[in-house]
């Protein structure tokens, strides 16, 4: 029984001698590959970098979103070859376990139509540049901005900070709010006693004005644009104005502007309605409420 086991130990010596050190090798290997990917996409991300640090280009966006799709795919194909090549070191021969994987994977790709469908539909995301990394996206009932994109899922996260995992698969129909250009849509609703030429202009002068200060023109684009009158309401007249802006800017001019154009409005004497009702009481309900 002794000499059992020393013969064991030794067989177990040797074996440590010559397929640790491999081991040790695969995964130093395993990681410094991992490193080198993601070092290259950091090279390839500063190099389309801008000079402006405050929002993402194009540019920036698509590369973004490529990076970190070309490191996930470098990650498990690195982790795969690896794990494979460590099993080898153990003498268990790998040829039969990726026949059974090539197996076991055309098995589950017929019985997951679902994942396949995510799969696909997430590569022509990417290859048609639907929507990158820092867009902002409507999707599967859910909004936000885009945090991730893989080949399976993309992630979204709303106003509120709720992160939302969404399978590319159920994104019948996209709307990107920020794709190149947005555009800052305001109605603003004032008084019929007004005068709707007179208010036009007014709205038109806080709008210009804006656009030319140093702090908003590089993000108004292009000249604002009066549509006039959009509609008459119950209590007010609405009129529609609309400015050109930088992808992800046209909720900040919106608030800028409705900021502005309430204190014009103040100091200029125009009345911004709001809802009222007028209610008549006959003589025998009043009294009845007096008692």
């Amino acid at each position: 029984m002794g000499k059992f086991s020393a013969e064991i130990l030794i067989e177990l010596r040797d074996w440590m001698i010559i397929h640790v050190p491999k081991i040790i090798l695969i995964l130093i290997g395993m990681w410094v590959a991992i490193k080198i990917a993601k070092f290259i996409g950091n090279r390839i991300k500063a190099y389309t970098e801008d000079e402006d640090p405050s929002r993402q280009s194009e540019r920036e966006k698509r590369t973004e979103t490529l990076v970190q799709m070309i490191n996930t795919v470098v990650k498990v194909i690195v982790i795969a070859f690896g794990v494979l090549m460590i099993i080898r070191e153990f003498g268990i021969d790998i040829g039969p376990l990726l026949a059974g994987a090539g197996i076991l994977g055309l098995a589950v790709g017929f019985g997951s139509q679902a994942l396949v469908k995510d799969v696909v539909t997430g590569f022509f995301i990417l290859m048609e540049n639907q929507f990158r990394v820092g867009d902002v996206i409507s999707v599967a009932g859910h909004s936000g901005v885009v945090e991730r994109i893989t080949l399976r899922t993309t992630v979204l996260r709303d106003l509120e900070g709720v992160v939302h995992v969404i399978p590319n698969g159920e994104m019948s129909s996209i709307s990107n709010l920020t794709y190149g250009w947005s555009r800052a849509v305001l109605e603003i609703g004032v008084a019929y006693k007004e005068n709707v030429d007179r208010v036009m202009e007014i709205m038109m002068d806080v709008a210009k004005s804006m656009a030319s200060e140093p702090e908003w023109k590089e993000i108004i684009i292009d000249e604002p644009t009066m549509l006039g009158v959009n509609s008459f309401d119950d209590s007010a007249v609405t009129i529609k104005i609309i400015m050109k802006t930088l992808p992800l800017s046209q909720w900040s001019v919106a608030r800028e502007y409705r900021r502005r154009i309430k204190n014009r409005f103040d100091a200029d004497g125009i009345e911004i309605p709001f809802p009222y009702r007028t209610v008549t009481i006959d003589k025998e309900t009043l009294e009845v409420l007096k008692r």
